[in-house]
């Protein structure tokens, strides 16, 4: 992979000193860091799980228990 420098002339770049250096003044302040700056998220709220999904789930897992439960019985009967 080679290197293209994405100005083909620094030496007319605007802004640049003899050698490439920056005078002070000519380039932006450093961003500061703002926290929740982006966009409000409303389509995925941090409200955790809802009722039904969950219930779903543990009647799942305790009917699944259920079943190897009984499995062991037959097995050792």
């Amino acid at each position: 992979m080679s290197y293209t420098n994405p100005d083909p002339e620094p030496e007319r770049t605007p802004g640049l000193e003899p050698g490439g250096g920056v005078p002070p003044g000519e380039t932006p302040p450093a961003e500061s860091s703002l926290p929740e700056a982006g966009p409000r998220e409303t389509h995925n709220p941090p409200k955790g799980w809802a009722k039904g999904p969950l219930s779903l789930i543990l009647v799942l897992v305790v009917l699944i228990a259920a079943f190897f439960l009984v499995y062991a019985l037959v097995l050792i009967l």
